[in-house]
């Protein structure tokens, strides 16, 4: 199978590439970094909704179509609303929520031919926000509303997962003043196994379909 992954490079997404790889599938990976060589990518912007729809369908012509696409990129911007420039507020929403539905966008022709999954990135912090984290919390409940209405678009046509993290230990807090890093108590997940889940979503035949997936750390604070 082949399973396009945005944010392959780092966090949720590298480790959702290197599972989809120990399946015998081909990870194709989208991230404005250039990921490990071992994939095969193409850099791309997903707050330019052109250089997203374009790193899809070459990826995707370059593997003979899709079976899966999984939307692991991510960014935030933390502080209160008046304290964070409207250009860093505004490119989370780019990223996050536009940037999603371009990339879904761009593969539906391919995924329609292969009846094929799509699984998206939400947060927990896109059912429960927190002070400082509007950005994310405004992209992230989006996403949980542009999965759910896809879902019942695309039925019996493409299978649609959301996918609802919560803290994990990857580089997403690196840079971070301290006091939005989560503490030592906090006891974040480790990606590859929310990454068993999304292969777990993707594994499931057609016609069967997970529809969300909630995955925290059993400490996490921000659910339910």
């Amino acid at each position: 199978m082949n399973i396009l992954i945005t944010g392959g490079a780092s966090g949720l997404g590298l480790a959702t590439a290197e599972a989809v790889e120990k399946e015998g599938w081909r990870a194709l990976v989208v991230d404005v970094r250039e990921p490990d060589q071992r994939f095969d990518h193409v850099t791309a912007d997903l707050a330019d909704r052109g250089q997203a729809e374009r790193a899809v369908r070459e990826l995707a012509e370059r593997a003979g179509g899709l079976d899966g696409v999984v939307t692991a990129a991510g960014i935030d911007a933390c502080g209160r609303l008046e304290d964070v420039p409207a250009d860093d507020w505004e490119r989370v929403i780019q990223v996050n929520l536009l940037g999603t539905a371009a990339v879904v966008r761009a593969a539906l022709p391919y995924l329609k031919r292969t009846r094929g999954k799509v699984v998206t990135c939400a947060s927990t912090l896109g059912l429960r926000p927190l002070s400082d984290a509007s950005a994310y919390s405004a992209s992230k409940f989006g996403v949980v509303g542009f999965t759910r209405g896809l879902a019942v678009e695309l039925r019996g046509e493409v299978g649609v997962t959301l996918l609802i993290p919560g803290g994990m230990r990857t580089g997403f807090f690196d840079g971070r003043p301290e006091q939005y890093k989560p503490g030592p108590e906090a006891g974040l997940n480790d990606p590859a196994h929310v990454a068993q889940t999304v292969v777990f979503a993707l594994r499931q035949p057609a016609g069967c379909e997970v529809r969300e997936l909630v995955v925290c750390p059993s400490t996490e604070t921000s659910w339910p």
